[in-house]
C-alpha cells in the first residue's frame, strides 16, 4: 500500500477514536465510529484476496447495522428526553438498544458471530488493530452510559461472553479465531465489572491491548497461522517460543504474570459486591480459555524433535520488521505483576 494513502487511513483510525473520546454528544460519538469503520476497510482489503474481501464485507455489514442501530437509539432518546448528551439516557428502550449496538461493534456474545470469521480473513497486523485499536471507541461510551444500563444485562452480557469466548477455542486449529475468541472472553471480564469499578475495566483493557499485541506481533514475526506451524518454529527461534508460551499462558491468566493481575482484581471485586456465585462462575470460564492456550503452549514446546512431523520446516532467513514493539509488548505482558500494588493505588 502506498504510504502516503497508509498514512491518511492511520490518521483517520487516530481520529475517529479521539473524536469518540471527547464527545459527549451522540451525533460525534456516531461520527467518530464511522470514522473508525471506514478507514480501516481499505486496510483489510488491501491484499485482494477473497477471504479479505470476504472478511471485509462482513465486517462493513455488521459495523453499518451496529451504526444505525447507535443512530437510531440516540434519536429515540433525544425524541423523548429533548438532548443529544449521552449522561442524559432515561428511557430504558434506547439504552437498551445502545448497549446491543455497541456490544455488535465489539464483538460481545451473543453478537459475537462476525468475529472470529472476519479475523481469520486478516492478515495478522491489521487482525492487531481490529482486535485492540477498534474496541477503544465503543468500550469508552459503553463506560460513559453504563450508569444508565439494566446491571442485569451487563452481567449477562459479560457472563455469556466469556463462557462463549472459552468454549468456542476449544476445537480451534487457526491462530486467529483463537485469538478472536480470547478477545471475545477478556471483553465479557472487562463489561462484568463495569458497573462496579469502572476503573478495573480500564486496566483489564490496558493489559488486554499489551498481551494481545504481544502474541499477534509474535505469530507475525514466526509466520505462523495455524497450530501446526507453532510446532517448527523452536528450532528456528527458541528465546521468541519461550516467550510466547509465557505471553499465551499471561493470556491465559497463570501467575506470576501480568495477565493474573486484572482477573484477580475482578474477582476481587465481585467478592466484595456479593457476589461469590458470579466471581466463581467467572474463574471456572477462565479455565476454559486456559485450555486453549495450553494447547498453543503444547504445540509450541512439546512437540519438537525427536517427535515425528509432518510439517515442511521452514527456512532460517533474517527477519527484517521492526521488532521494538514486540519487545515492548512481551516486557509488559510477561512482568508487570510485581508492581500490581502501586497500579491498585493509581486506578
Amino acid at each position: 500500500m502506498n504510504p502516503y494513502v497508509l498514512t491518511a487511513l492511520l490518521s483517520s483510525l487516530g481520529l475517529g477514536t479521539t473524536l469518540t473520546f471527547a464527545s459527549s454528544h451522540w451525533l460525534l460519538a456516531w461520527m467518530g465510529l464511522e470514522i473508525n469503520t471506514l478507514a480501516i476497510i481499505p486496510l483489510m482489503a488491501q491484499h485482494h484476496h477473497p477471504r479479505a474481501v470476504e472478511a471485509t464485507t462482513k465486517y462493513f455489514l455488521t459495523q453499518a447495522a451496529a451504526a444505525a442501530m447507535i443512530l437510531f437509539a440516540s434519536t429515540t432518546n433525544a425524541w423523548l428526553t429533548g438532548g443529544w448528551n449521552m449522561n442524559d439516557m432515561s428511557s430504558p428502550i434506547a439504552s437498551a438498544m445502545v448497549i446491543a449496538a455497541l456490544a455488535l461493534k465489539i464483538g460481545l456474545a451473543p453478537m459475537h458471530f462476525w468475529m472470529p470469521e472476519v479475523l481469520q480473513g486478516l492478515d495478522l497486523l491489521t487482525g492487531l488493530i481490529l482486535s485492540t485499536w477498534q474496541k477503544l471507541a465503543p468500550l469508552a461510551l459503553i463506560v460513559q452510559t453504563a450508569q444508565a444500563i439494566d446491571p442485569l444485562l451487563l452481567t449477562t452480557l459479560g457472563l455469556m461472553s466469556t463462557l462463549v469466548g472459552g468454549w468456542g477455542g476449544l476445537n480451534q486449529t487457526q491462530l486467529r479465531k483463537i485469538l478472536a475468541y480470547s478477545s471475545i472472553a477478556h471483553m465479557g471480564w472487562m463489561i462484568i465489572v463495569l458497573q462496579y469499578a469502572p476503573q478495573l475495566t480500564l486496566l483489564a483493557l490496558l493489559m488486554y491491548i499489551f498481551m494481545t499485541s504481544s502474541a499477534f506481533l509474535t505469530l507475525k514475526a514466526s509466520s505462523s497461522t495455524k497450530i501446526g506451524t507453532l510446532a517448527t518454529i523452536w528450532s528456528k527461534s527458541p528465546i521468541l517460543t519461550t516467550a510466547a508460551a509465557l505471553v499465551l499462558l499471561s493470556l491465559g491468566g497463570l501467575p506470576p504474570l501480568t495477565g493474573f493481575m486484572p482477573k484477580w482484581l475482578i474477582l476481587q471485586e465481585l467478592a466484595t459486591q456479593g457476589l461469590p456465585l458470579l466471581a466463581t462462575v467467572m474463574a471456572l470460564a477462565a479455565l476454559l480459555s486456559l485450555y486453549f492456550y495450553l494447547r498453543l503452549c503444547y504445540a509450541m514446546t512439546l512437540t519438537i524433535s525427536p517427535h515425528t512431523n509432518t510439517f515442511i520446516t521452514p527456512w532460517r532467513v533474517q527477519t527484517t520488521q521492526f521488532s521494538f514493539p514486540l519487545a515492548l509488548s512481551t516486557v509488559v505482558a510477561l512482568g508487570l505483576l510485581p508492581m500490581a500494588p502501586a497500579i491498585v493505588m493509581l486506578v
